[in-house]
């Protein structure tokens, strides 16, 4: 092989290197962006579940407090009949 078919085979090899780097840029800086917006919706996702969960223990626990309440009402009334 000639010196100038040895420079051109080197060149060819580097030009490919840098030909499949810059694919390899172009394709991670495409995935990225995607990959976190997949991540934001899934976490956008458990929040609302969250939420909703957390609006019906909300729920629960006010019925719970508020037959409590009666519960102590009357038994203030039945301990305390003269307080009212």
């Amino acid at each position: 092989m000639t010196e100038a078919q040895t420079w051109t085979l080197i060149a060819t090899f580097i030009t490919a290197f840098f030909g499949t780097l810059t694919l390899f840029g172009v394709m991670v800086t495409r995935l990225i962006p995607a990959e976190i917006g997949g991540v934001r919706a899934e976490m956008s996702g458990l929040a609302t579940g969250l939420r909703a969960d957390m609006g019906a223990m909300e729920t629960r626990l006010s019925a719970k407090i508020d037959a409590l309440d009666r519960d102590v009402q009357a038994i203030a009334r039945r301990v305390f009949p003269d307080a009212g």
